[in-house]
């Protein structure tokens, strides 16, 4: 799966997300949304979680992501 083939002919790229930067632990080109799916190129990749370890499209995509997981924090 790591080396999967996006349509834009990259692989996705496995990275670990550090609160300022990110680790390429797998290369490609691409990571994925972790809330709309959307193909994020590394170079366009702004926003993402440390916490989680998931990497998002948008601000808004983002924020998504933060209200779930508060609301489902124990």
């Amino acid at each position: 799966m790591l080396d999967q083939l996006t349509p834009f002919g990259g692989a996705l790229a496995q990275l670990e997300y550090l609160p300022n930067d990110f680790h390429v632990m797998h290369p490609g080109s691409h990571v994925k949304c972790a809330v709309t799916g959307a193909l994020i190129e590394l170079e366009e990749l702004k926003y993402w979680s440390v916490a989680r370890q998931e990497a998002y499209a948008t601000i808004d995509a983002s924020l998504k992501a933060e209200l779930f997981a508060r609301q489902h924090r124990s």
